[in-house]
């Protein structure tokens, strides 16, 4: 079995430098909801029994501008982990750090987000478990960060891993065997 993990394509939204916890949550919202890039993304040419998507659009406007020509199943077991402001102020703060600490309280399984880091891991868990009964080829179209939980589980799970990074770029694949 082999199975080709791609993180979605470029979504079109610009973030701002500082936000308070409010205006960070309702950016969050809004890139869930906006659009991608229309890319081309080279993926490698196995015949593929279906693509699996998660519940947000972009990863479905990502499928779509592939062009592979296969049932499309969705499933929200490939969600990107969700993020929320670390804390409630009216402080405009950078960026980076709402990323970083939001990150943070879901590596220590905070209940200020979420998901923890355990949820996300039992979620990956389930999605491997589904992936090995079906024993068939496929195309994942899934996100970023939740990449690297997803391929930890495969690893855990007896799959060969091609080459990981530590950050994946939009369009960016990954190749998962198993024998």
């Amino acid at each position: 079995m082999k199975i080709i993990i791609i993180r979605h394509g470029k979504v079109n939204y610009s973030w701002n430098k500082r936000y308070t916890s409010e205006e960070f949550d309702q950016a969050c919202r809004e890139y869930d909801a906006a659009p991608i890039k229309v890319e081309r993304y080279d993926i490698p040419d196995i015949k593929y029994q279906w693509v699996i998507i998660s519940g947000l659009s972009r990863t479905r406007e990502t499928a779509e501008n592939l062009h592979v020509n296969v049932k499309v199943k969705k499933t929200d077991l490939i969600n990107e982990v969700p993020l929320h402001s670390s804390l409630d102020t009216k402080l405009r703060l950078p960026i980076w750090y709402w990323n970083i600490a939001g990150r943070l309280q879901w590596f220590f399984n905070s209940p200020r987000q979420d998901e923890s880091c355990i949820e996300t891991r039992k979620r990956a868990r389930r999605f491997v478990n589904i992936l090995s009964k079906e024993n068939k080829d496929c195309l994942v179209v899934t996100h970023g960060f939740y990449m690297h939980t997803l391929l930890s589980e495969m690893k855990k799970a007896g799959f060969t891993i091609g080459k990981t990074h530590s950050k994946y770029k939009n369009g960016e694949y990954v190749v998962a065997e198993k024998t």
